[in-house]
């Protein structure tokens, strides 16, 4: 199919894998037509602004920060879990700025990251069988028929629960809060108790040190909005394609399309079929885009990815997202590197260290390790480094809750204590102090280490 034929419904033309099996779908066709009908959650300029800035990241200038849950909760949702989410995302720039000494992209899974793929489309229990949970915005989590029926009045629900999030997101990082003058007040209460808490308290009064003395030169500080807001983009895996296709507008100053739900979208491991629904879709949207990289990827899997989604060759406009697992991500990630740098393209390459070190723990709960997640991250620069590729960013489930869902970390989790606090619906994401301790990690890597 040439790029000329392309439409926002043209993926209905091909195989969409992980799709849930909707019991009316008529009843699905009025709720997409509705969601049609509302406001674009995010604007086309928007967009193209994180293009640019991953451009930059693209050509060895920034590092990409991607992080948030696992998947979004319509029961877990409150201004005070955004704020916290938000604050660790802030916290961990900060030191990734100001420790790596590159200026820091930050993307959320945030405003939208309700749907999941699913390994089966139906699960077993007690011998029932009933659909797999995948996302808020589809089914629930309980175990019971009522529960697991896919709903299409959920994606009106989730397209509501992303605007009041964004909303907030935006008052928070553009209304003070993300004020770099109060760098201090972003802590948390382990800041005094921990390791990582007690570094970043020396961060931050070398921050107010140089901002004192910015100021004692002569820099009006109080005018530079660098130093008072923050750009924070959305994003979410496009998974359920007729939600994205009604959120599908085009832009009235370029004549060209936007995905209109999120900032970035990005395909899944799952879903990268180079021939499949989810890449044609991708293709004809001109939001900046990601894809997950697996283990079984091949280089010229990869190099279709790059010329499927972004022929032309613009920085900014692809991220390839390595998600190999501890143990193979050197050995399998540069031939990958090697590949994509020789054939020219200019990708940003990030490293998402959780989805390939997951098991499950002795206790029956689904975990990861916090050593395995940083010895991938570690892995990942290596890689990079060995091939002269930049490194360009981490993509990490996290959340700002004292949860208890990936085990070790400097206050360490133990199987014994995953049951204490596992309240993820999906995935075990890292707690404030784990992704503050991965940050400081990755700063290292990153100011220590020419590329």
């Amino acid at each position: 199919m040439e790029h000329s034929e392309w439409t926002p419904a043209s993926w209905r033309q091909l195989p969409a894998g992980q799709q849930p099996d909707w019991p009316d779908p008529h009843h699905l066709e009025q709720v997409q037509k509705q969601v049609a009908s509302l406001p674009p959650l995010v604007f086309a300029g928007e967009a193209r602004a994180l293009r640019q800035r991953l451009g930059e990241v693209a050509e060895g200038r920034a590092f990409l920060l991607q992080a948030g849950d696992c998947a979004e909760s319509f029961t877990e949702f409150s201004a005070d879990r955004i704020r916290d989410k938000l604050r660790v995302i802030l916290q961990m720039a900060v030191v990734l700025t100001y420790a790596g000494g590159v200026p820091v992209v930050k993307v959320g899974r945030i405003a939208g990251q309700f749907g999941k793929p699913r390994s089966s489309p139906t699960e077993t229990v007690d011998g029932v069988t009933l659909p797999s949970f995948r996302g808020h915005n589809v089914n629930d989590q309980h175990f019971s028929s009522q529960a697991r029926t896919p709903d299409p009045d959920r994606l009106v629900q989730g397209y509501h629960q992303s605007a009041a999030t964004l909303n907030l997101v935006r008052a928070f990082t553009k209304g003070g809060f993300a004020d770099l003058s109060r760098v201090h007040a972003w802590n948390q209460e382990f800041v005094g108790s921990s390791l990582e808490g007690r570094r970043y308290e020396e961060l931050a009064h070398g921050i107010e040190r140089a901002l004192r003395f910015m100021r004692a030169i002569g820099i009006e500080t109080e005018s530079e909005s660098h130093l008072h807001t923050v750009d924070f983009w959305t994003s979410h895996e496009a998974l359920l394609l007729g939600y994205e296709e009604a959120l599908t507008r085009r832009d009235s100053l370029t004549d060209e399309w936007y995905a209109c739900s999120a900032h970035q979208l990005w395909v899944g491991e799952r879903t990268r079929n180079l021939h499949g629904a989810h890449l044609e879709f991708l293709r004809g949207v001109q939001n900046p885009l990601g894809s997950k990289v697996g283990p079984t990827a091949t280089p010229d899997e990869v190099l279709g990815l790059c010329e499927r989604l972004n022929p032309e060759r613009e920085p900014g406009r692809l991220t390839l997202i390595a998600r190999m697992g501890a143990s193979k991500v050197v050995e399998v990630l540069r031939p990958l590197l090697a590949a994509v740098r020789d054939a020219g393209h200019p990708v940003v390459w990030a490293c998402d260290p959780m989805h390939g070190n997951t098991y499950t723990a002795p206790s029956g709960h689904k975990t990861r390790h916090f050593d395995q997640v940083l010895a991938e991250v570690a892995g990942f620069f290596d890689a990079c480094r060995a091939e002269e590729v930049w490194p360009g960013g981490l993509h990490v489930e996290l959340t700002g809750d004292p949860v208890t869902e990936c085990l070790g970390g400097s206050d360490p989790v133990a199987d014994a204590d995953l049951q204490v606090r596992y309240e993820t619906i999906c995935d075990p994401r890292l707690n404030a102090r784990q992704s503050l301790d991965l940050a400081f990690l990755a700063s290292e890597l990153i100011g220590g280490r020419p590329y």
